[in-house]
C-alpha cells in the first residue's frame, strides 16, 4: 500500500543499481478485506518479489491482525505466512501491531509448523513505553520474538535538532506535535542524553548524538530500532548507534527521566488490539 506497490520497486531498483549483496529487505502483507485464505497471503508474497525482483525476502511481515469482516481469517494468515517461508519466498516471517495475546498465539501456532516468529513490529521509544507495561515486550522475550522499534526517535522529537529557542519546526501534519510546551518538557531529557552521548563519545572524541543515544536505549532494551532516515547523512548517524552500548545506569537514568514525561510521542496504541 505504500505508493501503491511504488516503495518496493524503488527499493529493488536500489538494490540492483547498487551491485552489492549485503542488503536484508523486508516488506509486508496487509490482511485486507478481500484476502482470506492462505493463498491470499502466499499471492501477496509473490507480488512483492515481482515488485522488488528479488528470488526472497529476509522478512516477510503481516501488518495488521484481521478485523470486522477478516478476523476469522487470522489463522489463515498465520499459515499463509508459514507457507511463504517453506516455499522460500522469504527466509523469516514476522508480524506487526500484534498485543500480547496475539503475540504468543502467533509464536506458537508458526512454531508448529516450523517457520518460528522472528518479530513483532511496534511503535516503542523513550517517549512511547506502552510495551513495556502492556505485556508486548515481555510476550515477545518469552517467546523469543524480536520486537521491533518502529519510530524510536519519536518522529524526531528525540534528535534534539526541533528543540530550544529558534529552533525550526517541521512542515506538514507533523509540525503539530511539536508544540512549544512539547518540545520545552524534553529539555532535561535530551540534557540527559547529550550528556551520556559525551560520555560515550568514540576514539574520535566525537560525542554521540541524542539519537544515537536514543537507538543505542532501544537496542539495550532488547529491541531492533528501525528509524526513518531521509539522506546519507541521517543513514550515518543511525548506523553509528551500533557498536557501543550505554551502561545499565546510564538505561536506568533514562528511564527515570522518561517517567517523568509519559507517552509524549503521538500514535495509535496498535499494539493493543
Amino acid at each position: 500500500m505504500y505508493g501503491q506497490g511504488l516503495s518496493e520497486e524503488y527499493v529493488g531498483q536500489f538494490v540492483r543499481a547498487s551491485g552489492a549483496t549485503r542488503f536484508q529487505v523486508a516488506t509486508k502483507v496487509a490482511p485486507l478485506p478481500w484476502r482470506l485464505t492462505s493463498a491470499s497471503v502466499v499471492d501477496a508474497c509473490r507480488a512483492s518479489l515481482a515488485r522488488t525482483q528479488l528470488r526472497s525476502l529476509a522478512l516477510y511481515i503481516q501488518h495488521w491482525p484481521g478485523f470486522a469482516l477478516n478476523a476469522w481469517s487470522n489463522d489463515a494468515y498465520l499459515e499463509g505466512l508459514a507457507q511463504c517461508q517453506t516455499l522460500g519466498l522469504t527466509q523469516t516471517v514476522g508480524v506487526s501491531n500484534f498485543n500480547a495475546r496475539r503475540t504468543r498465539d502467533a509464536a506458537r501456532t508458526l512454531a508448529a509448523r516450523g517457520a518460528p516468529l522472528s518479530s513483532n513490529q511496534v511503535q516503542y521509544s523513550l517517549l512511547y513505553r506502552a510495551p513495556e507495561r502492556n505485556g508486548v515486550l515481555d510476550a515477545c522475550r518469552e517467546a523469543g520474538v524480536t520486537l521491533v522499534a518502529y519510530s524510536p526517535l519519536a518522529q524526531g522529537l528525540l534528535t534534539g535538532k526541533y528543540s530550544g529557542a529558534g529552533a525550526a519546526k517541521p512542515a506538514g501534519a507533523r509540525a503539530l506535535l511539536f508544540t512549544e510546551s512539547r518540545t520545552r518538557s524534553l529539555d532535561a531529557m535530551l540534557s540527559l542524553m547529550r550528556e551520556l552521548g559525551a560520555a560515550h563519545a568514540g576514539a574520535d572524541g566525537v560525542a554521540k548524538t541524542p539519537a544515537q543515544v536514543a537507538l543505542n536505549w532501544c537496542i539495550c532494551k532488547g529491541t531492533l530500532p528501525i528509524p526513518g532516515v531521509k539522506n546519507a547523512a541521517q543513514a550515518a548517524e543511525a548506523a553509528g548507534a551500533r557498536g557501543w552500548r550505554l551502561s545499565a545506569e546510564a538505561v536506568a537514568a533514562l528511564d527515570k527521566a522518561a517517567d517523568t514525561l509519559g507517552d509524549v510521542a503521538s500514535g495509535a496504541p496498535f499494539e493493543n488490539w
